[in-house]
């Protein structure tokens, strides 16, 4: 129990008695120190809000403090545990103890419950409508927030480049998409086992340090699979499957499966923590700002990395241009590190605040957190909790449609596209071409889905997003079917139909983001959006295991119309959820025209 002592050297105040139960009446020491910044400094009062509203029916109100000085003095009772535990929170019970010296100095002006809320109207100012919207789009530390830009274009670029250099470097080496199909493969398994697991120990580890380590660990990852892919190049080539039983080989899907798992979980962090904290919680304008930001400079970066790597793989050999990206990686690790601590630094410390603080008041309806220690020992638990979440949340359909997505491996710019287009001999610049307008496209997205929101809602939005893009791969998988594969004008047109297609795509992307933070609670996004990675890893992995069955090029006419079947699924099913809405989803999106008629 925290016992306060108030002076006050020039007293003209107002004394509160509290007549509240002994819950209502549990006071922070935090809420305790703030009572002269809140009502001498005459700051800003929103008292339409109810924890206000609470405030004031919780006790009787006689008097008001003002130009006071509060001190604390903790004094451990025997049943300080029990006040603690009945709030459910972090916090002690404070008692109010007055210097009988001041009172008899200065007199007190006695003022009734309704009479104290008049006067605070009358001296308090409110924010107006504009200055709320100025201070919603304002972020809490914007250089901080610049400085993360900075360090998230750095690692983005590098990450891109690799993302289509490794592929690229692969399929050189054999007429098979046996190796890359391989590599995706065990990759995914990896994030499906290891995602949630290394979600968790970043929630339990200092934010600025894990955060450098994760980068350093993929760093190494990529250099060593750059080594090994260029170790590959100068020795005697082999066949697909002696391939695969090669040394470097085994490495090389190691150290790759070590770079995905790691670049997936700073993705996490600066998408679900980091922007957070940085552009503030309760700033939602310059949250969503902040978003839309990371969004375009996550698709520039794809730009700019595969063209860069697809224009210097058509003038040089395959060696020089991993020896290149290997300098760019090495080159970009300092300068993430600089850029992370630099973030810190603008931001006052905000990214050192304890975590355990945003997660001690917990109310009694959600599942304890295990322990770190349990989580190395059975990480089984784990996944466990967080498939259990995810099939409970009330936008189920709306997630499995965006999971059923990621059966899409061959008509998006991935891996396998990246291995076909190597090996049916088109040049690496259009390659690199086709990627960059396909991460143009999602630019677009970013644009057209808000203008999508505002003329149809956020549902029929993601339905418009959906079905344009399984109409857009209907033709394409048509053209390819039906064109001569000896011929460049077909491929090509097919190719242009996907890059359309991804308008579609990303415009869902974004969507069904926001649908997806509508209807998860927030106590459990972390949970839930780790959970739905390693969900979409699972559907990747499923088509990725037909791919290393169905390796050779001949079969991806069959491969490319199992990704179509599970792009009409997802909108199929998404459509389906629009139309026949469940209680909890009317209540949940209220405010969409949908449900207005």
């Amino acid at each position: 129990m925290a016992m306060v002592t108030v002076t006050n050297y020039k007293l003209s105040f107002n004394l509160f008695d509290f007549s509240a139960t002994r819950r209502e009446a549990s006071i922070s020491r935090q809420a305790a120190s703030r009572i002269r910044h809140r009502f001498s400094s005459s700051r800003w009062l929103n008292l339409s809000s109810s924890s206000t509203t609470h405030r004031f029916d919780s006790f009787k109100s006689r008097c008001s403090i003002t130009n006071t000085d509060v001190h604390f003095n903790h004094v451990a009772t025997e049943d300080e545990d029990i006040s603690a535990t009945d709030i459910g929170c972090c916090c002690t019970t404070p008692i109010l103890q007055l210097k009988s010296d001041v009172l008899e100095t200065e007199s007190l002006s006695i003022l009734t419950g309704d009479a104290y809320v008049d006067s605070l109207l009358t001296t308090l100012p409110v924010l107006s409508e504009e200055e709320q919207k100025a201070l919603a789009a304002t972020p809490a530390h914007p250089e901080g927030l610049y400085a993360f830009y900075a360090s998230c274009l750095a690692g983005n670029l590098v990450e891109q480049l690799w993302n289509f250099a490794w592929p690229s470097a692969i399929a050189l080496l054999h007429p098979s998409l046996l190796p890359v199909a391989v590599m995706g493969f065990f990759t995914k398994l990896v994030i499906i086992g290891g995602g949630p697991l290394v979600g968790k120990l970043m929630d339990h580890s200092p934010r600025v340090p894990s955060y450098i380590f994760l980068n350093v660990v993929q760093a190494s990852a990529q250099l060593l699979s750059a080594a090994m892919i260029i170790h590959a190049h100068t020795i005697s080539p082999a066949s697909a499957s002696s391939l695969l039983l090669r040394p470097w080989f085994a490495v090389l899907v190691l150290s790759g499966a070590i770079e995905r798992l790691s670049g997936v979980a700073l993705g996490v962090a600066m998408e679900r923590d980091w922007v957070v904290l940085l552009a503030g919680i309760n700033r939602p304008i310059a949250l969503a700002q902040a978003n839309a930001v990371l969004n375009r400079i996550d698709l520039l970066c794809e730009i700019a990395g595969t063209s860069l790597f697809g224009i210097i793989l058509s003038k040089y050999d395959p060696v020089t241009c991993l020896k290149f990206a290997a300098g760019l990686m090495m080159w970009s690790l300092p300068i993430m590190i600089s850029l992370t601590w630099l973030t810190n630094k603008l931001s006052t410390g905000v990214l050192d605040r304890s975590k355990c603080s945003q997660t001690c008041c917990r109310t009694s309806d959600e599942e304890p957190l295990p322990d770190a220690d349990n989580f190395v020992n059975t990480g089984l638990e784990a996944i466990k909790l967080g498939w259990r979440e995810y099939i409970q949340q009330p936008v189920l359909p709306a997630s499995l449609a965006y999971v059923l997505l990621y059966f899409n491996v061959v008509l998006t710019p991935g891996s396998l596209m990246t291995a076909f287009l190597t090996q049916r001999g088109l040049n690496p610049s259009v390659i690199g071409g086709f990627s960059g307008l396909c991460a143009f496209m999602g630019v677009a997205a970013t644009f057209l889905s808000a203008t999508l929101v505002r003329r149809f809602g956020i549902l029929k939005a993601g339905a418009v997003g959906l079905v344009f893009q399984a109409s857009l791969l209907t033709i394409a998988v048509a053209v390819y079917q039906s064109g001569s594969h000896s011929q460049r004008s077909p491929l090509l047109f097919f190719l242009c139909l996907i890059v359309l297609s991804r308008l579609g795509h990303m415009s869902y992307d974004v969507v069904g983001a926001q649908i997806l933070q509508t209807g998860i609670p927030s106590s459990k996004a972390n949970l839930i959006g780790t959970t739905e990675i390693s969900v979409a890893s699972l559907a990747e992995s499923l088509m990725l295991g037909v791919a290393i069955i169905a390796n050779d090029v001949s079969h991806f006419g069959f491969l490319a119309m199992l990704s179509l079947l599970s792009v009409v699924g997802a909108a199929w099913m998404f459509c389906q959820w629009l139309l026949n809405p469940t209680e909890e989803q009317r209540s949940l999106f209220s405010f969409d025209p949908q449900f207005q008629l």
